[in-house]
């Protein structure tokens, strides 16, 4: 499976191939359309260049954020000391962290699985997402669980379809992560098989 990293440093070179611009050269021309909205920039760019929408809203998304190398470099690390957790879990989350692994540990004796950082979350994947596990607030973890069904529970949320996760569960301590929590992530997992 291709690194998503890698994916979007490809996409934003063959941007610049077919626009003939770099992608600092778009970013001035979104600059001087004097347009503020996400969706109004990535359109005016669709009209200006005939870059398709997926293109448009990957120059739009780096508008104000740091460009990844292009030059075929590797790419930044998401923390200084190359853990990710290290990012995410950081200020009044901090404590959140032992409560993450302790879930992972019961995720990792499931078997074979990808574990992709994300900004605020790590998405856990066989062939395809099945949970995706980060902090919710300062006092609870979010896991969303992409599976089709499963059995009603308070705990459990059902997200409306569209939802990167069908179900979401929130917890704060070590006692919620029971069979009950670790079934329903097997669900998950054997689904993305």
């Amino acid at each position: 499976m291709a690194d998503p990293q890698t994916a979007v440093i490809t996409q934003l070179r063959n941007i610049q191939s077919r626009t003939g611009k770099t992608i600092e050269q778009l970013h001035a021309a979104v600059r001087s359309s004097g347009l503020v909205k996400h969706g109004e920039r990535r359109s005016w760019l669709m009209e200006q260049f005939k870059l398709g929408y997926g293109d448009a809203n990957t120059v739009v998304h780096f508008l104000d954020k740091p460009l990844p190398s292009l030059d075929g470099g590797a790419p930044p690390a998401p923390a200084a000391d190359g853990d990710p957790l290290s990012a995410i879990y950081t200020g009044a989350k901090a404590h959140l962290r032992p409560l993450h692994e302790t879930l992972q540990a019961k995720i990792d004796a499931l078997g074979t699985h990808e574990q992709a950082p994300k900004k605020t979350y790590i998405s856990l994947r066989r062939r395809k997402q099945f949970a995706m596990l980060g902090p919710a607030t300062k006092d609870a973890l979010e896991l969303g669980l992409n599976v089709k069904s499963l059995p009603d529970d308070p705990r459990l949320k059902a997200q409306p379809p569209g939802k990167m996760c069908n179900y979401t569960v929130r917890f704060g301590s070590e006692a919620e992560i029971d069979k009950t929590l670790v079934g329903w992530i097997k669900a998950a997992y054997d689904a993305a098989g």
